[in-house]
């Protein structure tokens, strides 16, 4: 099972047979069935003018590849491409609304190692499909109901890599991004860019803020130098680095840009949790308002929300759904505990460049330590297990008997289960795009996360008889 279709997009290995895995026949079906249904569903303003739609890619070995089938499929069916190149998901969404484009693609597997690639699909405002537009989209790739251009009516290629610049000077001019105070506090910063596109953004985005820059995986080759979820484990080489550059902190972020992680000046992790509820304690300082992240997150944002006297919703794990509460309850930043800001002042999409800005605003104003600011905050811990699927197993028969042993709990059900105990919590939930179930607990001190996670794993392996 590699090749996974779902809200997230279409993920998969690359090579192997068509169907199981992301091949170019895959890549070329699922292109032209996302410019099948832009052709059905968009409004084109200019008459007899063609659809247009930005792609841009992360670095991985096979980008270039499925870059070429995915551009050419649209070019086939009639769409004019803006085509950036080598970009990151965030510059890829405010791209289009810029272009004034129909849609846009990412090619990329964010976190997912280096055999992985895939197709993220966008809608006229940059902003991830919905379940029913997906749902539309993956049916039309099956019934293979394409009807391309003939020739006098193909779609050009206009190429434009200027993107990378426009992201970062829309970033720099936000109004709660202060570049002068950052200047001020000369900080020096590692940046672990795991050879991807991050190696040129971020450090570009750090330098135009006045801020010394050491770089560590910064060669976007595609050859990833650790696994590339920004996870403490995977992060032993710029922690270390941090410390022996005498560094105020050390960013980290994964190959398309979306996902961002702080390392302390003592080379200890910040926490991907904590990366939300930093930036959100400084937007709610200057702009009070609601705040929304998915059940997987911490109890931290919605403790900081409440000192800000704002309200705070869990939605479903997946950046569609929190955009989507996010719109409904007018929150002023969101995210995921994963290291994901979502900051609408700019664009609704997860957003390191943005995540960066506002942080180390907030750090410079603060006048202290990276783990200063750390310890400011309410104490949770996370432990992030998974259980990897076998065909065998019936996970809706597991969460459903869950459900049941816990009934006097409060429980809720929109994404998997989400158990709450009055002291800590348990989500158990299918993942969108690997073959798990994953199971994510916190509560106050590592050792009790760790041993509910535990206790939890075992009530499922017995349920499942494993």
């Amino acid at each position: 099972m590699t090749l996974i279709k779902s809200i997230s997009g279409i993920r998969g290995t690359i090579g192997g047979k068509v169907g199981d895995n992301l091949t170019p026949v895959d890549a070329v079906k699922f292109a032209s069935a996302y410019g099948t249904w832009l052709k059905q569903n968009s409004k084109n303003e200019i008459p007899n003018s063609k659809l247009k739609v930005v792609v841009g890619r992360d670095a991985r070995i096979s980008g270039p590849m499925i870059h070429n089938l995915v551009v050419n499929t649209l070019i086939g069916l009639g769409i004019d491409v803006v085509d950036l190149g080598l970009s990151t998901t965030p510059t890829v969404e405010v791209a289009v609304p810029l272009e004034s484009a129909h849609g846009g693609i990412i090619l990329t597997a964010s976190h997912n190692p280096k055999q992985w690639n895939a197709l993220k699909l966008l809608n006229e405002k940059g902003e991830f499909l919905n379940g029913i537009e997906g749902e539309k989209i993956l049916q039309i790739a099956e019934a293979e109901a394409f009807d391309f251009s003939d020739v006098d009516s193909l779609g050009e290629i206009l190429e434009n890599d200027a993107y990378m610049d426009i992201h970062i000077d829309e970033v720099l001019n936000l109004p709660l991004v202060d570049i002068e105070v950052v200047k001020a506090a000369k900080f020096k910063v590692v940046v672990d860019g795991v050879n991807s596109s991050g190696g040129i953004i971020i450090p570009k985005l750090l330098e135009l803020m006045g801020v010394e820059v050491v770089k560590l995986y910064c060669e976007p080759n595609g050859h990833f130098p650790h696994n590339p979820e920004p996870l403490k484990e995977h992060l032993t080489d710029i922690s270390e680095l941090v410390v022996e550059e005498k560094a105020h902190l050390g960013i980290v972020v994964d190959p398309d840009v979306d996902r961002l992680a702080f390392i302390c000046e003592d080379g200890e992790m910040f926490g991907e949790e904590y990366t939300l509820v930093a930036c959100a304690d400084y937007v709610l300082s200057k702009t009070p308002g609601n705040t929304v992240s998915n059940m997987s997150s911490s109890r931290a944002l919605r403790d900081v929300t409440n000192l800000h006297k704002g309200s705070y919703e869990a939605s479903a794990v997946g950046e569609v759904n929190v955009v989507e509460l996010m719109k409904k309850n007018n929150a002023i930043i969101g995210g995921e505990g994963n290291g994901g800001i979502i900051y609408p002042e700019l664009h609704y999409g997860r957003d390191s460049l943005v995540g960066v800005a506002l942080f180390l605003t907030h750090l410079a104003n603060k006048k202290m330590s990276v783990s200063a600011l750390r310890a400011s905050y309410p104490e949770y811990y996370m432990s992030k297990n998974k259980i990897e699927l076998t065909p065998q197993i019936d996970v809706d028969a597991i969460l459903v008997a869950m459900t049941e042993k816990y009934k006097n709990e409060d429980i809720t059900t929109i994404d998997g289960v989400k158990i709450d105990f009055a002291e800590n919590w348990v989500h158990l939930r299918k993942s969108n795009t690997e073959p798990i179930i994953r199971i994510y607990t916190e509560a106050a001190s590592q050792e009790k996360a760790d041993a509910l996670a535990l206790r939890i794993i075992d009530e499922i392996k017995l349920i499942a008889g494993i």
